[in-house]
């Protein structure tokens, strides 16, 4: 069990916590946080298959976030306390399934380990082509990204802490939140109350509501409601947090509130019975990977009937802080046409999203899938035997200089998005990309901004 080694040069994990299962998850590079138990080192999700004396686990079809010993799968599924929930879900009408997918079935797409397992199946001639093609396309039609951290009066509250104390209040996190808001005031999709209305191409918008796609804890709607007065709010999360934004919200008389428990994958706008009528932003500040690339598509949807929807809402404009790049699907990307333009393929592109996480921490070595299972199952063991037999292109990886393979990284990240900039400005939006905060506050500061002019 734990952290399998590569070419056996990998350091050992550190102890978990007293009482703390001692199972290593890879992607997190932490020990399991549930308690181990009272007979074995390890929790009921990661005990050994030798131990518990049953067959492997195999995540639940209803919530893959947890596991059901295979034998008892079928019994599991009819009786899972998360199927009335789903049930409740499937038949509220801004519910479809897989409707923001793009091209592809809804469903899980290449996980970050066969993306490695790809690269390293790649001969040396092949994989030097691929990071020269990469250059290449970086310096032909990658979009200019320019430095905008944008920090306006209106959040002086949020900036000096004078803010409610029973909020989390982390500074970097409002720095964060702060600057979207101030680009977003810039851009023309903001404005405060007292400014005056200015007509023509730069005039504000006078949004009506704000959606906020992938929000957690809600904070950056938060900062929104408290700076800019916003008072009609929709929260789309498909996670529960605790610590939420919700309960100050709702303290606020002024303030309608919708929290939405569902994938953006899943989510159809004009089935949300109050947005409808109202003018809205669409924000985003933690959206991994392919919910960027959702979120486009449930905002500028090709496959509503638009007659049908005319009159219902009105995007005004958006505001996206793209992050984990490595997570994109070629399924989900909105702008294939601009890679397919340029040469890249489909297994060019998953292999430049893994070379992306570059940009964030230099290397990108740890085997990794969505669902952490035990590690006897057969896919950990295949990538333990291919850690062992294929070293050629993990040594040219570990080679390359740290600050060239950043480099690398950050240039497929500039290219994943500028297909997406691109994308905006084919639905007829005024965009941008811009970096809004330095990267010492956070590396994965890219912020796509886009504005209608209809």
């Amino acid at each position: 069990m734990g952290r399998a080694p590569v070419n056996g040069k990998r350091s050992p994990p550190p102890p978990p916590p007293p009482g703390r299962c001692h199972f290593w998850l890879p992607n997190k590079r932490r020990h399991c946080a549930n308690s181990s138990l009272p007979s074995s080192q390890y929790c009921g999700n990661h005990l050994p298959e030798s131990a518990s004396g049953a067959g492997r686990r195999v995540p639940c079809p209803v919530d893959p976030s947890h596991t059901v010993l295979e034998e008892n799968l079928e019994a599991h599924v009819g009786k899972c306390p998360l199927k009335k929930q789903v049930a409740a879900l499937t038949a509220q009408p801004y519910y479809s399934k897989g409707i923001n997918s793009g091209a592809g079935e809804p469903g899980c797409g290449v996980t970050s380990a066969e993306k490695r397992a790809a690269v390293y199946r790649l001969t040396e001639e092949e994989f030097r082509s691929l990071l020269g093609k990469i250059r290449s396309v970086h310096a032909a039609a990658s979009a200019a990204i320019r430095e905008s951290y944008l920090i306006t009066g209106a959040c002086d509250k949020w900036m000096s802490g004078q803010v409610d104390r029973k909020v989390p209040y982390q500074e970097k996190h409002v720095a964060q939140q702060a600057s979207i808001v101030g680009n977003m005031e810039a851009f023309g999709l903001l404005r405060k109350g007292s400014d005056e209305v200015v007509d023509g191409e730069n005039a504000a918008v006078s949004a009506q509501a704000v959606v906020e796609f992938g929000a957690g804890r809600g904070y950056l709607t938060q900062v929104l409601v408290d700076c800019y007065g916003i008072t009609n709010v929709f929260l789309v999360e498909r996670r529960s947090y605790k610590l939420k934004a919700d309960r100050s919200l709702r303290q606020n008389e002024d303030v309608t509130l919708e929290r939405l428990r569902i994938d953006i994958e899943d989510l159809k706008l004009h089935g949300i019975e109050a947005l409808r009528g109202l003018q809205y932003l669409a924000i985003g500040k933690h959206l991994c990977g392919p919910a960027t690339d959702m979120t486009m598509m449930c905002c500028l949807p090709e496959r509503y009937d638009q007659t049908e929807e005319n009159g219902k809402h009105s995007l005004q404009g958006l505001a996206l802080a793209t992050c984990c790049h490595h997570l994109c699907q070629w399924k989900h990307y909105t702008n294939k046409s601009f890679l397919l333009g340029l040469g890249i393929t489909e297994e060019e592109f998953h292999a430049m999203t893994w070379f992306s996480s570059w940009a964030v921490d230099g290397d990108h070595s740890y085997p990794d899938s969505p669902v952490e299972v035990e590690d006897t199952s057969s896919e950990v063991r295949e990538l333990e035997k291919l850690d062992q037999e294929i070293i050629g292109i993990e040594r040219i990886i570990r080679s390359i200089p740290a600050g060239e393979r950043a480099s690398l990284g950050s240039m497929c990240k500039d290219i994943i998005d500028t297909g997406r900039l691109l994308w905006l400005g084919q639905k007829g939006l005024v965009a941008d990309l811009v970096s809004y905060v330095p990267s010492k506050i956070s590396p994965e500061n890219r912020l796509l901004i886009a504005k209608c002019t209809s």
